[in-house]
């Protein structure tokens, strides 16, 4: 099933903070990877000194590496955004540390505010904006690492690929 997110179908896991498994050192789960995210973005002193703003691009760091699976930060001037993509064969969470982010997808739009996350299973299209008036920043765990992401139409993010676009660096 291709959905919101792969955990709909019984419900939001994130809902239900007791069920949440305390991160590994080295995750494997969809439960440990959110876990993963929330005690990167509850100590700040691990991310809040690196973050940088740039006026021209979005700017990102590889925060920490694992086992088959990356941690990107991500800063988000107003204005900024992804574009529509998906995230090849990886899953990920998102987790918006500070601001507030928009989210694009084929069954609507959504805002994402700090402390906020979203999961997402491969091939799931969305398109990432800053539409506030403040800066925001952004966690990325992608499993297995990022190796690609497709480019999609903006037409309400449907899944139609542009050919040839196709980038390593985190978009989202």
């Amino acid at each position: 099933m291709n959905s919101d997110s792969d955990l709909q179908i019984a419900g939001d896991i994130l809902e239900v903070p007791h069920l949440l498994q305390t991160p590994r050192e080295h995750p494997a789960t969809v439960a440990e990877f959110v876990g993963l995210a929330r005690s990167i973005a509850a100590d700040r002193s691990q991310w809040e000194h690196l973050v940088r703003y740039d006026a021209t691009s979005r700017w990102y760091h590889r925060l920490r590496t694992g086992p088959g699976y990356e941690v990107w930060l991500l800063s988000w001037v107003p204005g900024q955004g992804s574009g529509p993509h998906d995230h090849g064969r990886s899953s990920g969470v998102l987790t918006v540390l500070d601001g507030t982010l928009t989210e694009r997808t084929e069954r609507g739009t959504r805002a994402v505010r700090a402390g906020a996350q979203r999961v997402f299973a491969p091939g799931y299209v969305h398109e990432v904006v800053n539409d506030a008036l403040e800066p925001a920043v952004s966690l990325h765990v992608y499993y297995p690492g990022l190796t690609e992401m497709p480019m999609h139409t903006a037409q309400h993010c449907e899944a139609r690929s542009v050919p040839g676009a196709v980038t390593a660096r985190p978009m989202a």
